[in-house]
């Protein structure tokens, strides 16, 4: 077995991985004050972005829900990886090899790859292996599934582009193939692939055209499967890889390896239904469109296009467009979408193309402009669930209308934009043939009435968004409350203190080592950052280093419990007039804060002195040299902020 992977090479890895590259797989980032980026938060749910990266420290941390850490900790975090993982998987990324302080054995794929690397890979090489399949040109079976392709106008190349592939029909081919390629059957069983049965070890699909499933950072983690002929004794439609370690359903979305970028900067996302539906989209120009795999779409789901789209409240809206079918089925499914709209910032639209046809029928009946104008004149979701409900009223009769305006009246009361409601009351009171005033008493009554409560599993969704960085061995860490109180920033004395660390660690190269030495600890009021002062003093900074070496080394003189805050110093914004030449703070600035430090300390150990003075005065055997020399040492210490004091009043 492999043993632990060497510490000099974790540490190459932290200083060698971008952070940026990383975070921007899964968030679209913006520029956020000098050296810092920001986006909506991967690990909760927000309209404002409070998820802020700074690249050159190799840190990030939400002030939202106080998550931060390094590259390899978000990885974990939003990857659900093990700590070996997650930097087994950089190191992928980066060419490197990784040594290992112990064990041997097994081949050397293995040695490099291992957990959910291996799964990754696995699925990799299954691509490669069902693509060539397809291409076959003596296999009837491939070219089978070349026809149906070709009936929807789909060409080689289109399927080359997709990594669309053919699963052939023999019972262990692929299995064969990846064991070929020391695979073991625990892996290919653990990935979905293959399963075991009476005869051994046998493929999942079989007969089928295949399109690979891929994650946000393009790995193929798992494949939707399509039957095509009739002696294939499954008979869904569609097959999808079951819920393996790397491959969660609710977590993938078909196409966003190919839409992520157009999303980010067209802020616009579109939902359908199938596979081939992506494919034609994309074919016709419509780049930003995907499909769930194998489900409905989910919050999950929500929470993933938000952040790639920017969906914040404090920006434009951005655009989300779901297609459906115009039957009963679509029209449920959009029910379902809108149920969850209030989750978007964004303008959400619904797209029915005519007669009922997919995006795929409708590409090939009318061509790539259809596809395009189906986008851009899509409906209002509000418009369409409203009209959705209205439809299932006679509005004829007084009955009727009356019926369907308290059916629809908590639609309109639902509606995020309070400018926007008194439009929709007045623009459904119209639909209806009733009166505005009618239908805004409809509405009033409908917000009155007592909405459900959140439910246990939403309850508890939100109590598990915890914020351990690094897996802890011997058991759960305190959290930074429990241990140290978190700093009260409407102290300007701490506010203060909290600015001379965030100098000390994003710029440590801009405070002589002698003049951080001589920094007294008493200047820091707040036990949090008089810990990490600590250990910022214990740490070694090297300037030939890059600034994530140091930012590891303060990780190492620093208590875990206060890791968080830590991530927290390095990333946030200095409120500071910045040099124009260098970007970096102010020297004066800097120069002020370690003034105003060693004022507090000074003015701290005086009182301290008062004290005792006061207590040898009012003794009966008080000792005249202690007293004398509490006086000589109390006066040159007020003399010291005296001058201190003029020297900042000078400034």
């Amino acid at each position: 077995m492999p043993g632990l992977i060497h510490p000099d090479d974790i540490e190459a890895v932290k200083e060698r991985s971008s952070i940026e590259d990383v975070v921007r797989e899964h968030v679209t980032l913006r520029p956020a004050g000098v050296g810092s980026l920001k986006g909506l938060c991967p690990f909760h749910d927000e309209k404002t972005p409070s998820f802020t990266i700074r690249p050159s420290m190799g840190t990030y941390k939400c002030f939202g829900c106080d998550e931060g850490g390094d590259v390899i900790s978000f990885l974990m975090k939003v990857e659900h990886l093990t700590f070996t993982d997650a930097v087994e998987r950089l190191a992928t990324k980066l060419g490197m090899e990784l040594r290992r302080t112990e064990g041997s054995g097994g081949d050397r794929q293995g040695m490099n790859l291992s957990g959910r690397t291996r799964l990754i890979e696995a699925h990799r090489v299954a691509q490669e292996f069902y693509e060539e399949r397809l291409r076959e040109p003596g296999n009837q079976r491939a070219r089978g599934a070349r026809d149906f392709l070709r009936a929807r106008d789909f060409t080689g190349e289109d399927a080359a582009h997709f990594g669309v592939g053919f699963a052939p029909m023999g019972f262990s081919e692929l299995s064969d193939h990846l064991r070929s390629r020391t695979f073991t059957e625990e892996e290919l069983v653990t990935s979905g692939l293959a399963g075991r049965g009476q005869r051994g070890l046998y493929d999942r699909f079989r007969g089928r055209l295949v399109w690979p499933i891929r994650n946000a950072a393009g790995d193929t983690v798992g494949f939707g499967a399509r039957r095509l002929f009739d002696d294939d004794r499954m008979e869904a439609k569609y097959l999808n890889t079951t819920e393996t370690p790397i491959y969660k359903k609710s977590q993938v979305l078909y196409g966003l390896d190919l839409a992520r970028k157009p999303m980010s900067t067209e802020r616009q996302a579109v939902i359908v239904e199938g596979y081939t539906d992506v494919m034609a989209m994309h074919l016709a120009g419509v780049t930003t469109a995907v499909a769930a795999c194998g489900t409905s779409f989910t919050v999950d789901h929500i929470k993933l296009l938000r952040r790639i789209i920017r969906d914040e409240s404090d920006q434009a809206p951005a655009k989300v467009v779901f297609t459906f079918d115009g039957d009963a089925a679509g029209q449920k499914a959009a029910l379902k979408v809108f149920a969850e709209d209030q989750r978007w910032a964004a303008q959400s639209y619904v797209a029915v193309a005519p007669d009922g046809m997919d995006p795929c029928d409708l590409r090939k009946a009318k061509g790539d402009a259809a596809l395009a104008a189906l986008v851009a004149d899509a409906t209002p979701m509000f418009e369409f669930a409203a009209r959705t409900i209205l439809a299932r009223f006679d509005l004829s009769t007084p009955e009727g209308r009356v019926a369907a305006s308290r059916a629809v009246a908590p639609i309109v009361a639902t509606v995020r934009d309070p400018a926007l409601r008194p439009e929709y009351t007045r623009e459904v009171a119209g639909w209806l043939g009733m009166g505005i005033e009618q239908m805004q008493a409809e509405v009033a009554r409908a917000a009155r009435a007592p909405r459900p409560t959140e439910s246990f599993q939403d309850q508890a969704r939100r109590a598990g968004q915890g914020s351990d960085a690094y897996p802890n061995p011997g058991g759960n860490q305190p959290s930074t409350q429990a241990m140290y109180a978190l700093p009260d920033l409407r102290d300007p004395l701490v506010h203060a203190e909290r600015q001379l660390l965030q100098v000390l660690i994003q710029y440590p190269d801009m405070v002589d080592p002698s003049a951080v030495d001589a920094i007294p600890m008493d200047g820091f009021s707040a036990p949090a950052h008089r810990v990490i002062f600590e250990g910022l003093r214990a740490a070694q900074y090297d300037p030939a280093r890059p600034l994530t070496a140091w930012i590891e080394q303060l990780r190492s003189t620093t208590p875990l419990s206060l890791h968080d805050l830590l991530a927290e110093l390095s990333v946030a914004d200095l409120p500071a007039t910045r040099d124009e030449s260098t970007g970096r703070p102010e020297r004066r600035y800097v120069e002020a804060l370690l003034q105003r430090v060693h004022e507090v300390a000074l003015t701290r150990t005086i009182a301290n002195l008062m004290v005792q003075v006061r207590q040898l005065d009012g003794g009966d055997q008080s000792d005249p040299t202690q007293t004398r020399a509490l006086y000589s040492e109390l006066q040159d210490l007020q003399r010291k902020l005296a001058t201190l004091r003029e020297e900042m009043a000078g400034r």
